[in-house]
Order: structure tokens, then sequence, then C-alpha cells
């Protein structure tokens, strides 16, 4: 598996006391940032052996990784990154419109701790200065987590990581990083603006309108993908 010397510099996040919780943080992580993507067959003794984890600390780890979507089990063949369907890309934006909008919707009177969401802006923008595409994503991604978290609710903070981390998959499948995401930079700041503001019914308005352009692009850019030869199929 090519680059997995690289997955061993994450030795160190384990501590003395390896878990299988651990271990799936880091390979959630790396999910996310297209170490591995959708389609690959993760091999337990490349990974276990760059990670210094037994093999039953991994397999629990896999176990957890697949609960939450983002790996497969195939019998006889192993584990793989799963690779969305195009129905899971539109069900996720579905999920998203129905807790984001929500979270908007109920969050009382002004102000709100919008520090983590000006942050997300400022770093979307000067990753997209240095034309890293990935990195806007990433920034994107980051946003509407702490969007989410200015409801201060766990278990939603906790749904709505699983939700953005599955969603990464198809992201990680397009072939154009640039088109999918830069037009979502100068829409984040008006959210932001909104809120700043003080306008709820404007940032909600906004947001929805967000995420239905966002689920329309996306679920017709990833179609075209998956379609093409060679790619892996849902």
């Amino acid at each position: 598996m090519g680059g997995i010397d690289e997955l061993a510099d994450d030795r160190a996040l384990l501590g003395r006391t390896s878990t299988a919780e651990r271990v799936a943080d880091i390979l959630r992580t790396r999910i996310a940032e297209g170490f591995f993507p959708p389609g690959t067959r993760l091999s337990e003794d490349s990974i276990g052996g760059a990670l210094g984890v037994s093999r039953n600390t991994l397999r629990e780890a896999f176990r957890l990784l697949t609960h939450e979507r983002l790996l497969v089990h195939e019998l006889n063949r192993g584990v793989f990154v799963r690779v969305l369907a195009v129905e899971d890309v539109a069900d996720l934006y579905r999920t998203r419109r129905l807790v984001e909008c929500a979270v908007v919707r109920g969050l009382g009177e002004p102000p709100f701790p919008l520090e983590g969401l000006v942050e997300a802006v400022r770093e979307g923008e000067k990753a997209a200065g240095a034309t890293d595409w990935k990195g806007v994503s990433t920034a994107n991604i980051h946003f509407h987590r702490e969007l989410v978290a200015l409801a201060g609710s766990a278990r939603t903070d906790e749904l709505m990581r699983g939700v953005l981390a599955e969603l990464r998959l198809a992201f990680h499948t397009v072939h154009d990083p640039r088109g999918l995401h830069e037009p979502y930079l100068v829409r984040n700041r008006e959210i932001l603006d909104a809120l700043r503001a003080g306008d709820l019914a404007t940032a909600e308005r906004l947001l929805a309108r967000y995420l239905d352009d966002s689920r329309a692009r996306i679920v017709e850019v990833y179609a075209r993908a998956v379609e093409e030869p060679g790619q892996p199929k849902g």
C-alpha cells in the first residue's frame, strides 16, 4: 500500500494506552483527508505494523468505522473504504439540511460565539489563495462543524461529525475540487455576516439555499464520477 510509512507518524498519537477508539480516530482522520481513498482495501498487516497495534485492536477499530459507514467488510475479500452510492450523497444532504437549519433557527438571542466560524472562513480563504483546494474542502467541513457546535449539544456534534466524514468520501472521488468547493467560500462568509448581525432568518435562508445548491451540484458531479470507466461503483 503506497505511503503506508506515513501512517507510522501517527503512532505517537496512540500514547501508552493504545485503544481501538484511538486507532479509529486516526483512521477516520486519514480517510477524511483522502489518505485512504474510497475503494481502498485496508491491510491489517500494513496498518497494524505502522501503528504498532495488535490485530484484535485493529479489527475492533475497523468494526467501529464500519458502524459509522466509513468502511465495508466484504466476505473473503477484506475491509474496504466505502464507496457511496449517489442516493447516499443525496440523503446525507437531506440530513445536513434538517440539522444545520434547525441549529440556526434555535440559536436564541445574539451575540453568538462565532470565533470558530470566523477561523474556518479565514482558513478557507487562505487555502484558496494558495490554490489548496483540498484545504478549502477541509475548511468548509470545519465551518459547518463549528456551525452545528453553536447548539452546544455533544450528541448533535457527534451526528454531524459522522455525516460530514461520510460525505467526504464523495468529495475524494470528484476530479475538480476547485469547481466543487470554491463557490462556497463567499457563501460561508455571507452566512457568518448574517449571524454576526443577529439576523437568524437571513442566515437560515442563506444556509438552506447553500445546502440545496450544494446537494444538486455534488450529486450531479458525483454521479458522473462514479459512472466513468475505471471508477468504483457504490
